[in-house]
Formats: structure tokens, C-alpha cells, sequence
């Protein structure tokens, strides 16, 4: 049943590829506007905020989570200590305790229209994350830089040929679905406020690509590393007790 799932997401994942450009509802480009995307203004507004709540977060940062510990298919690009997380939401699972520590943010992400994925996605200095792509183009993602080092320029992200940089409390909107590739080439550390929303589609591409989504939170991918999320969580209350 969970192949039959899996199989059904994927055609129709490459369904909504193909007719994204019609539907699509800020268009098909690398790199989005804030404009198109208005509620970024208040996470914008609010990004020291989220940054207090974050620095809280980070004061046990080497007992978070790496990316794969929890989604064990991003080993290929995240298999080693380099690559934390701090998940607040995916696909209809909620971590939380996570939400419970940082209740400021959580208001703020119940406000995002679409929101899928959500997590602070914390770099070490040195890391560097290969080329990859994300598989659905249903879905727009978001950066809100939080923790950038004073040495902006050589922390940076390539998406297709175009090189972008974090700032703290600006946004960075993009299609995941080209190639992409990160450096944090500084001896600081890089945090982000790291977001996946559904993509405004027009009608009958919208009912498809919430289809997908729905598939997606079925997936043994999401019911995996929702598993892997609930283990840390208990392994890290015992540990701050």
C-alpha cells in the first residue's frame, strides 16, 4: 500500500511540473519577490523575535538533531554533524515540544498561508551542502535569515546559476525544484528559519497539488522521519531534566 502511495505521488508530483507554468499563480522563475508572497513582511518584521527564540535553541545546538537523523534519505547531502534541525511542523505532523519552546514563532508560522515544512535549519561553519533538487514543484520555498556570519559572501546558496546570500530578518523565496547548492565557507555558524509552502495555483492545479501534499504526508519518507522526531524529542527531554 505505502509503494502504491509512494508510485501515485511521484506521477502526480510530475504532473503538476508539467503544468505549473499555466497555473501558477507568482509565475515560474528561480528566485521570488516579497511582494508575491506578502505574509513574508511580517515574519520579516518579527525576525528578532524568532531570533530570541532561536538563540535559546542553539545554546544545545550540538545535541540537536542532523538532518538525516531525522530524514535519513538526505544522507547523500547532509551525512555528517554539520547540518542541524529544529522541527516545528511537516506534512500535518507537529513536533510539539519544539512548538512549545518557541511559542513566539509558532504564532507567527500559524499565520503563513500553506505552510508544509518548517524548521530552523542551522549550518556549521565549514558545511557545505552538494547539488540536489527537490521532486515537487508544488511547493515554493522560503528563507528567513536569522544567524548570518559577518562574512555574508562566502555563506551562500547557488540555484541554478544564480548566487543569493543570507541576511538577518531579509527573505530568500525560491523554486527548489533546480539545482541548488550551499557553502558556509566562515568559521561561524549560519541559522535560517527554513519553510515549504504550497505553491498558489490556480484551479484544477491547485485541488491536484493539494492531492500530492496529502500523498506525501502518507509517504513512508514523512512517516519515518516523523518516527526519527519523536524519538530525539524524548531522548532531549530526559536530557534537560
Amino acid at each position: 500500500m505505502k509503494g502504491l502511495l509512494a508510485s501515485a505521488g511521484q506521477k502526480l508530483a510530475q504532473k503538476v511540473e508539467a503544468m505549473v507554468p499555466t497555473y501558477s499563480k507568482v509565475g515560474e522563475s528561480v528566485f521570488f519577490a516579497n511582494d508575491q508572497f506578502p505574509w513574508s513582511y511580517e515574519l520579516e518584521s518579527n525576525w528578532k523575535v524568532i531570533r530570541e527564540e532561536l538563540d535559546e535553541v542553539m545554546i544545545n545546538v550540538d545535541e540537536l538533531p542532523n538532518f538525516h537523523d531525522i530524514s535519513p534519505r538526505q544522507r547523500r547531502i547532509a551525512g555528517d554533524n554539520l547540518w542541524k534541525t529544529y522541527f516545528f511542523q511537516a506534512f500535518g505532523f507537529r513536533a510539539q515540544h519544539n512548538c512549545d519552546r518557541c511559542p513566539e514563532t509558532v504564532k507567527l508560522l500559524k499565520k503563513v498561508p500553506g505552510l508544509k515544512v518548517a524548521f530552523f535549519s542551522i549550518l556549521a561553519p565549514g558545511k557545505h551542502i552538494p547539488e540536489h533538487r527537490g521532486k515537487h514543484k508544488g511547493l515554493i520555498r522560503y528563507h528567513l535569515g536569522l544567524k548570518v556570519p559577518e562574512n555574508k559572501e562566502a555563506c551562500r546558496i547557488r540555484v541554478d546559476d544564480q548566487f543569493a546570500h543570507w541576511e538577518e530578518g531579509k527573505s530568500l523565496i525560491f523554486d527548489d525544484t533546480y539545482y541548488h547548492e550551499v557553502w558556509n565557507d566562515t568559521d561561524e555558524y549560519r541559522a535560517i528559519l527554513f519553510l515549504d509552502i504550497a505553491r498558489p495555483l490556480r484551479f484544477p492545479l491547485s485541488l491536484v497539488n493539494w492531492l500530492v501534499n496529502s500523498v506525501v504526508a502518507l509517504s513512508p519518507v514523512v512517516q519515518v522521519a516523523r518516527k526519527n522526531q519523536q524519538s530525539w524529542e524524548k531522548h532531549f527531554e530526559e536530557l534537560l531534566k
